[in-house]
């Protein structure tokens, strides 16, 4: 359970760069304003994700050890 928790905490932590990366490019070039929204409204999302992962990676390393 510990390396599957690891291994999407690790995708979740891509998909948030992913996200934050294609946000910010779009900002640069002046694209839509909606897009860059909802690009960090789902960037904001994902880190929820990430840190439930994360913790649930720590909690189980812990209690595997």
């Amino acid at each position: 359970m510990d390396i599957i928790f690891k291994f999407l905490a690790v995708v979740a932590i891509a998909a948030v760069t992913i996200v934050l990366l294609i946000g910010l490019r779009n900002m640069m070039k002046g694209g839509d304003a909606n897009f860059s929204n909802k690009m960090m409204q789902l960037r904001i999302f994902l880190q929820l994700i990430a840190i439930i992962l994360i913790v649930g990676a720590i909690y189980f390393h812990r209690s595997a050890g």
